[in-house]
């Protein structure tokens, strides 16, 4: 008799009965139109993969201002909303639960993404290396700070951000406060110089980010809002964010606990290239000083999973890239089947092709008593 892993076994997150311990991660995939529709094959895109515990969107715009790439999907007009609800809907359909994340990029976009726009940022500090716009890649531009009196502007469109995210019947949110997007620029001390209430300190680099928090919580209710986080980050660029890592994001997870969210999501590493921390980071910390549930995530099987979860140092896992070729990702886990591998070409743009076309794991397949 096959023994099920208990990584693939039901559990309840919150309020919520998931499937089993996987969630899909935020993965951006680009195949939204100029506007920032997601397309109709998006609701096929997520629908197939609702075998997963929860599935967490690509990183969604709140705002215009909030784009940094092309082809990125919003949630700040009627006809995104009406997009998003297809997509829900589709989920809903196959018992599935899904979490939109809401995003905005501050400094890692271009003026070309915002109809000439400057980004904005905490600072007016310039992130190194270079970005994808619509013709190709682009030198990174320096930002404009937000001025003390736009802040509140930006906590409002997170928060009818979140309004919208509730009538495309999405089952929670998650906060991107990862990658070296607005939100983190505010908390590292490399990337936030400001003098005001917003900057300097640590308790003032968390102002916004946790003003952002309890916007969203003001809409959903704690036990319906999660957030992204990444420690170790070194994006943009090959060098640590922050002059002391454990103790800024030691006093931001202990913040989050004190809010009552459902659960944070730690990048535990830097995405694509290493699970690696300096020996001052502890994620088992960060997962003891929360309270709700904690989600690990970067370069996750299944075996990992569950040393980890035996460890007591996670409740679920997110896994990225294995869903993109695998819709069927939790069968052919549970049946020790081979993965398939997505070309990079397919990984960003394009339409269904290399999207919402991946075959799901033959019958023959299928595991023996």
């Amino acid at each position: 008799m096959q023994t099920i892993s208990p990584i693939l076994q039901p559990v309840t997150l919150g309020g919520l009965r998931l499937k089993n311990r996987i969630v899909m991660a935020p993965m951006t995939r680009s195949r939204a139109d100029d506007a920032g529709v997601p397309p109709d094959y998006a609701a096929d895109y997520y629908a197939q993969r609702a075998d997963a515990g929860l599935i967490i969107t690509e990183a969604t715009n709140i705002s215009a201002q909030a784009r940094g790439y092309p082809r990125t999907p919003g949630i700040w007009t009627e006809a995104q909303v009406a997009a998003w609800q297809r997509v829900t809907a589709a989920v809903h359909r196959r018992d599935g639960k899904i979490f939109l994340q809401l995003w905005h990029t501050g400094r890692m976009s271009h003026p070309d993404m915002l109809a000439g726009a400057l980004p904005v940022a905490p600072s007016a500090i310039r992130p190194e290396g270079q970005i994808r716009v619509h013709d190709g890649m682009k030198d990174f531009v320096t930002p404009r700070a937000l001025e003390t009196a736009e802040i509140a502007g930006i906590v409002d469109d997170y928060r009818h951000a979140a309004i919208n995210a509730k009538a495309a019947g999405f089952d929670g949110v998650e906060i991107h406060s990862a990658n070296n997007y607005l939100l983190e620029q505010f908390v590292r001390d490399s990337t936030n110089h400001r003098t005001d209430e917003y900057g300097g300190s640590l308790e003032n680099r968390l102002r916004l980010p946790l003003a952002v928090v309890r916007a969203v919580v003001e809409v959903w209710g704690a036990e319906r809002v999660g957030i992204r986080i990444s420690p170790v980050t070194t994006t943009p660029g090959n060098t640590p964010l922050d002059s002391d890592t454990m103790a800024t994001f030691g006093a931001y997870v202990d913040a989050l606990s004190g809010l009552g969210l459902l659960y944070i999501h730690d990048i535990e590493g830097v995405t694509q290239l290493s699970r690696e921390a300096d020996d001052d980071i502890s994620f088992a910390e960060l997962r003891q000083r929360f309270s709700g549930a904690y989600i690990a995530n970067n370069q996750y099987t299944l075996a990992l999973a569950e040393h980890t979860l035996a460890a007591g140092d996670a409740d679920l896992f997110s896994i990225g890239r294995p869903f993109i070729a695998n819709p069927d990702l939790i069968q052919r886990l549970g049946n020790g089947a081979p993965l398939a591998e997505a070309p990079k070409q397919y990984w960003y743009g394009g339409d269904a092709t290399g999207y919402s076309d991946w075959p799901a794991m033959a019958a023959s397949m299928a595991a023996a008593d």
